[in-house]
């Protein structure tokens, strides 16, 4: 369906949160799946988050660099995705980020053939969310949100929020209109925290509303800190309903963009047809080391790769068709085999023929060239893994639910019932001599 870039800024606005969000509410049609790729260069917060430490970190990002240059990126990404799903059946996918600031130079080189396999699955049945925090949309990552259809802004409803939101707005939109998709790609994603409504805000900014999620802390905590997502009291709440109301307007944009960018598509609205998949790639999607039902809870291992489609290079000079990257002469022999090494400032996309041309030349034509066959190789069974550590266990009986909520459908005020008798036999000192003595 699409590749949505998920944006934040100054403040803690909250895109890890809204991307959790996304990517557990996001509806899928039978047969499709969805994948959230940490990408925030600042690092991941998912799996010491709502995963509470649960997942060895030896699985996410920083795995693909030495990857993509040995060629096998392809392969690789399969084998570092985690399964979200309740059910367990590998349909909500999870690409954790990096472990250390320190590790992003090192993906300066993988962004690039990163967004174009991310564009290849997604003409395969997979919707891609990805997250780029405070600073991924700046700097070499900034590619991820130059591709994406959309690229969705996380917005505090505050004046200390709108104020800092409002330079990166617009710096991104200039970005956008110059090396990406266009301008009117970028969306907000409102957090209700202040007095300013969610119309005010669109109609300032100039920008469209995506969402308008409440400030509701409870139930974000069990997305941000931890907690059980598969209970119905998190799954009736209003942040998540909200977020499949969200999910719903982004995939209008992104059908209603698509119409626009290229005339000769499906009209909006219709169900799009999945692209036919070789034998090759038919017999990896039923090889064993594929997803297939588990038991509920977090599940990392390799998932069955589908068939990434080989981008045609276009024989005119000018912009390629949107959806598909623009090749550049490989890069054979300069550390990134099968992949074109764009220029600075080009980022992998075909310039116009009113470019400027480099300085001391003049207008040349496009070089001849092959594009990259991008390959998957063998997948490693999933009985290879260790198993991962179940959910944690639901409060004990004895704790008992008082107060009142903060916000419809939130988790009430828990408070332990202690009696004397364990206070005796736990504390064989008067308690009320130790909070003396803090």
């Amino acid at each position: 369906m699409a590749v949505i870039a998920v944006v934040g800024g100054p403040g803690a606005p909250g895109a890890t949160t809204t991307a959790l969000a996304l990517l557990l509410a996001w509806p899928l049609r039978p047969g499709r799946r969805i994948l959230l790729v940490e990408a925030d260069p600042d690092g991941g917060a998912v799996l010491a988050g709502a995963l509470e430490g649960r997942v060895e970190a030896v699985y996410g990002l920083r795995n693909l660099a030495v990857a993509d240059r040995r060629g096998l990126l392809a392969q690789t990404i399969w084998e570092q995705l985690i399964d979200l799903s309740p059910e367990g059946n590998a349909e909500r996918l999870l690409l954790p980020g990096l472990t250390d600031p320190a590790q992003a130079p090192g993906l300066a080189y993988t962004w690039e053939p990163l967004a174009e396999l991310l564009h290849g699955i997604e003409q395969q049945g997979y919707d891609v969310i990805v997250d780029l925090g405070r600073s991924g949309a700046t700097g070499t990552s900034a590619v991820l949100a130059r591709r994406a259809d959309v690229v969705a802004v996380t917005v505090r409803s505050t004046l200390r929020g709108l104020s800092a939101a409002r330079p990166r707005l617009a710096a991104l939109g200039e970005d956008l209109a110059a090396a990406g998709t266009g301008a009117d790609a970028l969306g907000l994603l409102l957090v209700a925290e202040g007095p300013y409504s969610g119309a005010e805000v669109s109609r300032e900014f100039g920008l469209p509303l995506l969402g308008v999620l409440p400030y509701a802390t409870r139930t974000a905590r069990v997305l941000s800190d931890g907690g059980d997502t598969t209970d119905r009291r998190f799954i009736r709440s209003e942040l998540m309903r909200t977020a499949r109301s969200a999910a719903d307007e982004v995939q209008l944009l992104v059908r209603r963009r698509r119409q626009r960018l290229a005339p000769n598509a499906a009209p909006a609205g219709a169900p799009a047809v999945a692209p036919a998949v070789a034998p090759a790639a038919a017999a990896q999607l039923s090889a064993p080391g594929g997803p297939g039902p588990a038991a509920a809870g977090p599940v990392a291992g390799p998932v069955a790769p589908p068939s990434v489609p080989v981008p045609q290079a276009s024989s005119a000079p000018g912009p390629a068709p949107y959806g598909q990257p623009a090749y550049g002469p490989t890069g054979q022999g300069q550390g990134q085999p099968g992949y074109a090494q764009p220029g600075y400032g080009q980022f992998g996309y075909a310039q116009p023929a009113h470019a400027h041309p480099a300085h001391g030349q003049g207008e040349a034509e496009p070089p001849s060239y092959a594009p990259p066959v991008i390959t998957t190789g063998p997948v490693a069974p999933l009985a290879g893994l260790a198993p991962q550590p179940a959910a944690p266990a639901p409060f004990p009986a004895h704790v008992q639910a008082a107060g009142p909520t903060e916000d419809e459908g939130q988790y009430r005020l828990q408070q332990p019932m202690v009696t004397n008798d364990q206070i005796e036999d736990r504390y064989p000192y008067n308690p009320g001599e130790v909070l003396h003595a803090r």
